[in-house]
């Protein structure tokens, strides 16, 4: 009749994209994924910080990136730097230690509108997904390849989607304003 596929997989990557995005925002905690937007100047082109050095977590509040060429720290100091994390760098003569200082009631603010400004982008991706959908269908059925029983049952199939689709963006951003809560 109608084949959905397309759309579950359009729904999985916003999904896939909100939770990439999320875990980029800053917690207390230091996390590996923080780092993942840093992007540092290795020999003439911008590369990911992951693919010019290794970066560990060294304590709850530290983590402890080691360049697989130690002329990059000056590079990657001032990537990290430059990105405005929120968190203070400093390099040693075995790599680059950052810090992640505790938040602030204000910093924990202006992330949860952060994480919220996101769910907000994903819901209107969701919506222009919907709709395109919801025209194809309408189009079928001026075409006359679907009746209007068939139009009905094929957009509440579509609307049960996109419910089940928002609800878990709603949970990932829920569990993540929790997260900067703490």
């Amino acid at each position: 009749m109608y084949d959905f596929k397309q759309f579950d997989a359009e729904l999985s990557e916003v999904v896939s994209w909100l939770k990439k995005e999320l875990s980029s925002i800053r917690t207390g905690r230091a996390t590996v994924t923080l780092l993942d937007s840093v992007f540092v100047e290795s020999y003439g082109s911008k590369m990911p910080l992951n693919q010019v050095a290794t970066i560990s977590q060294e304590d709850p509040k530290t983590l402890k990136i080691n360049p697989f060429d130690a002329s990059q720290s000056p590079s990657i100091e001032k990537a990290i730097a430059d990105a405005d994390l929120g968190v203070s760098v400093s390099n040693s003569s075995t790599g680059v230690r950052v810090i992640f200082p505790d938040l602030t009631s204000e910093r924990r603010e202006n992330l949860i509108k952060q994480a919220n400004k996101k769910l907000e982008e994903s819901r209107i991706s969701v919506r222009s997904k919907r709709d395109d959908v919801k025209k194809d269908i309408q189009n079928k059925k001026q075409a006359s390849e679907i009746g209007e029983d068939d139009e009905h049952r094929l957009e509440e199939e579509m609307q049960g989607k996109v419910n089940a689709a928002n609800k878990s963006l709603e949970e990932m951003t829920e569990a993540k304003e929790k997260e900067i809560s703490q």
